[in-house]
């Protein structure tokens, strides 16, 4: 059943404001890894160049889902209608723009989308040193993202290059198997309505089954390693997206050949398609991009922890305790607040003894860590010490 004008039309609209949100949640975690990455490079703090090593690949991934939201709005009818943009080209220029646009998003855009998350789900297993660490760790995982895209990219251009000649050769075979656009007249114009060939939309599919099988398996070895909830959801979540829907769209892709563009089945097939992908896009990038740069920063004062660090490097042999002193009359803990200031101003790492009252230790230690939030040990109006606490076996008494 053909749509409606206004029908069509908003199919259209609603695609070009998804993708601008996209571009936008793109543009801020962009921002975000830079000011992270200054913050890093600026103070100096080695331990936070792990966590901010794969800078260059969490752009470059964001760079590829706004390139493929580009490709999805090329390919829109809503440009093709009298006065809009493609419009002006003639039948010819416009079946050439969709040949790119299958050629740009399901042979280089998409590929290499997912192609670059799994990477950066790798990253963590490999060494230190060639790994994340590296200085040359991004451009060489840019060039396996590139290397491993090139065949995928080469065979559906191939399929789009031989596709009239395939048409001419065996006539028995249909038309939605090579057909990238078709030909169709609005107010006395000759447009092409893009369309997806059954053919490249295979090629896709066997790409999703590898990269899926390769994906649970990779996913399987990480979990392994990963000790923390948080982390293990956030795997769990991209496993799932990219498991489900990236077969899905080539599903829906596939089940496009039915129907015909500005019918109704169409539409809307090409429609779940597109979106199911840019809610896939949408979870990577903040699964890959905004959490870890958000809990680098969440770690705390980088300056504060920069002068911690300093300290620790220059006189990292020496050990300092605080020893409670005890008060016989008053029967409490003390810490003479000259030691714990002056300590915790030298120090990135304090420990505590705390002694029972009759003289004994508990052998009990407070270790204040750089990486382990501890909420429940500062005073009120302070920012939180970080560190969690071994807590003694018996019960210490204090102030």
């Amino acid at each position: 059943m053909p749509l409606t004008r206004y029908s069509a039309e908003a199919f259209g609209v609603l695609t070009i404001c998804l993708v601008a949100l996209l571009i936008l949640l793109g543009l801020v975690c962009i921002a975000y890894s830079f000011y992270l990455r200054s913050r890093v490079l600026r103070q100096g703090f080695i331990q936070l160049s792990y966590f901010s090593g794969p800078w260059i690949i969490r752009i470059t991934f964001i760079l590829f889902a706004i390139w493929w939201g580009f490709g999805e709005i090329i390919r829109l009818n809503f440009l093709r209608r009298q006065g809009r943009v493609l419009n002006a080209l003639n039948l010819k220029w416009q079946e050439n723009v969709c040949k790119c646009y299958i050629v740009s998003n399901l042979g280089f855009a998409e590929p290499c989308l997912f192609l670059t998350l799994v990477f950066l789900l790798r990253a963590p297993l490999q060494n230190m040193d060639t790994g994340i660490l590296s200085r040359k760790w991004n451009g060489k995982t840019a060039g396996h993202v590139l290397l491993c895209c090139l065949p995928v990219f080469v065979l559906q251009l191939i399929l789009i290059l031989i596709g009239p000649d395939l048409r001419k050769d065996r006539r028995e075979l249909p038309q939605y198997f090579t057909r990238t656009a078709a030909p169709a007249v609005q107010n006395s114009d000759d447009i092409a309505l893009c369309t997806y060939p059954l053919l490249n939309t295979v090629l896709l599919g066997l790409f999703a089954t590898f990269l899926t099988a390769y994906l649970f398996w990779l996913g399987r070895r990480i979990l392994k390693l990963v000790i923390n909830k948080g982390l293990q959801k956030r795997v769990y979540t991209l496993i799932f997206s990219v498991s489900s829907f990236l077969p899905l769209r080539v599903v829906l892709l596939g089940l496009s050949v039915l129907s015909k563009p500005e019918h109704f089945l169409f539409e809307v097939l090409a429609f779940s398609a597109f979106l199911v992908l840019l809610c896939c896009a949408g979870v990577c990038i903040c699964m890959l991009v905004y959490c870890p740069v958000a809990d680098c920063l969440a770690l705390g004062n980088l300056h504060d922890l920069e002068a911690r660090r300093s300290v620790v490097l220059d006189d990292q042999n020496d050990t300092v305790s605080l020893i409670a002193n005890q008060s016989r009359h008053e029967g409490s803990v003390g810490i003479s607040p000259e030691r714990n200031s002056d300590a915790s101003t030298k120090r990135g790492s304090i420990s505590f003894r705390a002694f029972e009252k009759d003289g004994t230790s508990t052998e009990a230690f407070v270790e204040l860590s750089l990486f382990s939030p501890r909420r429940d040990v500062t005073p009120p109006g302070s920012p939180p010490l970080l560190g969690w606490p071994m807590r003694p076996p018996n019960h210490v008494h204090g102030p």
